[in-house]
């Protein structure tokens, strides 16, 4: 009997096993899923550069412009921005302040 159990934990403990493998390998492909996506739908803001720079000629956003800011996911955007925030302090530089306008 205790021979039975002993068989069945090991067996159980080989299924956990597995699933948390499985589930580690599905959570890491959708984290590279998402950060392709999120990498993407950040280049496709290229076409916003010209109204977003400092002394642009024409402050009004063109179409695609903004139909590529609303393409892009607002998780996606808004870790961008946290991860931006933190760059200077991680690479040893004072904090990025900028003036009120």
């Amino acid at each position: 009997m205790a021979t039975i159990k002993s068989l069945v934990s090991v067996r159980s403990r080989a299924t956990l096993m597995l699933v948390l493998i499985v589930v580690v390998v599905v959570e890491t492909q959708v984290g590279r899923i998402q950060a392709q996506t999120c990498s993407t739908q950040l280049s496709n803001l290229n076409v916003c550069a010209p109204f977003v720079l400092p002394g642009a000629p024409n402050a009004n956003p063109s179409a695609d412009c903004c139909n590529a800011l609303q393409a892009v996911d607002q998780n996606c955007l808004c870790s961008t921005l946290r991860i931006s925030a933190r760059l200077p302090s991680q690479c040893n530089l004072p904090a990025i302040t900028c003036p009120s306008n």
